[in-house]
């Protein structure tokens, strides 16, 4: 579109106005002289006023130092939306990032280290407001690896100094087990196996719970534990059924992974069932193994705390009173061992006495050390004093007396 007047620069009377990136410009169309630059108006408070700004004052100017921004919030806000937690969260990720991004430590951090800057904050967010969530979820998701992740969440976590709680044992149960498929009618899930989500939710926390009693969670990671502990709670809850069936066959029809330590993690539970076992009287007449004992492990949950004190706290109280000289009499030992009277009356604590085949309660590191110390190999013997050793440049001056023999070695010290 022509306008009137001429280029101060050629003369030339050919001027067309020029809509560049939707601002309007006055040009020359022969020599391609800017006459004069349109002006835009701003989306930030210019526009409440209705003020006119130029184009390197626009937001135009600042969209590509804001473009690593804008991706990072719609990244965090379709995780959010993804994993249906409510706005309130989705607020406080976005604050996080926002902030992270503005602090010198992320700057020169990869890319990748970026992406899942967003992800620890959405983390940071859900365990400061009790939500279940865990390290593995968010990974899943952003198809990251966990080492990195953390290292990214520990970053983040010291820069801003943020107080982040630690997930509860029992929360872990209620996220753990939201993902299983035992509990719709599926092709793929026989009938007797299917079971009522909440029945087997406390039958698994009351398991982990006896985990933790005997420390079998101390130094462990937690998803074996809860793996193992939800595959016997469904096993006891119809055990004619789900006897024969595998840990792993299980997991398959769970639809989760069947981490490689749940299989000792099912073994020291049943070690400890089988020791609880033994103290109930109505079982005393029975032959229990490892299979049996599941049919019983709602009692022994109801009387855990009875039966774990009897079962392995009297190992202590045993060695006590094999080294007193007094142990036939009754009434003497240790105050935390019982009576001599109710030892002799229960025949399973006379058959532990004799076989001791029941461990302590202690933590199984210390009862299965996987490394044992080895001896400190046997130092040479001192080789007799002759006196004529060569005397160090450090000694040598706890021989020297007098002041003449100092000044020598000084001087042939210093040539």
């Amino acid at each position: 579109m022509a306008a009137r007047g001429r280029c101060p620069e050629c003369g030339s009377a050919a001027l067309v106005e020029d809509a560049h990136y939707a601002q309007q410009q006055l040009v020359c169309a022969a020599c391609g002289c800017v006459l004069a630059e349109g002006l835009l108006t701003t989306t930030y408070t210019e526009e409440e006023h209705l003020r006119e700004v130029a184009y390197s004052q626009s937001t135009g100017q600042k969209e590509q130092l804001s473009r690593c921004l804008q991706r990072g919030i719609r990244r965090v806000q379709d995780l959010c939306k993804v994993l249906q937690l409510p706005a309130v969260f989705e607020e406080t990720a976005v604050s996080y990032f926002q902030r992270a991004l503005q602090l010198p430590a992320f700057h020169l951090v990869s890319l990748e280290k970026k992406e899942l800057l967003g992800g620890c904050c959405v983390f940071v967010t859900c365990r400061q407001r009790n939500w279940p969530l865990t390290m593995g979820t968010i990974c899943s998701l952003l198809y990251a690896k966990q080492d990195l992740f953390a290292g990214v969440f520990l970053s983040l976590q010291k820069e801003l100094g943020l107080s982040v709680p630690a997930l509860s044992l029992a929360d872990l149960v209620t996220t753990h087990l939201n993902s299983f498929r035992l509990f719709q009618p599926a092709a793929s899930v026989p009938a007797p196996f299917l079971e009522d989500k909440e029945k087997l939710l406390a039958r698994t926390l009351g398991i982990v719970e006896l985990a933790s009693e005997t420390w079998l969670v101390t130094g462990r990671h937690p998803v074996p534990i809860v793996t193992a502990a939800a595959f016997l709670a469904w096993q006891s809850l119809q055990p004619g059924p789900r006897l024969s069936c595998p840990l792993a066959r299980f997991c398959r029809l769970a639809g989760v992974d069947l981490p490689p330590p749940a299989h000792l993690r099912l073994k020291e539970l049943l070690e400890i069932l089988l020791g609880m076992a033994s103290q109930l009287s109505w079982l005393r007449g029975f032959t229990l193994d490892k299979k049996t004992v599941v049919k019983h492990v709602g009692d022994l949950l109801q009387h855990r705390v009875f039966l774990l004190r009897n079962a392995f706290s009297q190992q202590d109280g045993q060695e006590q009173h094999k080294g007193s000289p007094d142990k036939d009499s009754p009434g003497q030992g240790s105050p935390s061992s019982p009576p001599v009277a109710q030892d002799k009356g229960c025949p399973s604590a006379g058959r532990r006495q004799r076989g001791g085949t029941l461990r302590p309660l202690l933590p199984p590191c210390l009862i299965h050390p996987r490394k044992r110390l080895r001896p400190a190999a046997p130092s040479a013997p001192d080789s007799a004093a002759t006196g004529d050793e060569p005397i160090s440049d450090s000694e040598i001056e706890q021989y020297l007396r007098s002041p003449e023999e100092i000044r020598a070695f000084r001087k042939a010290k210093a040539w």
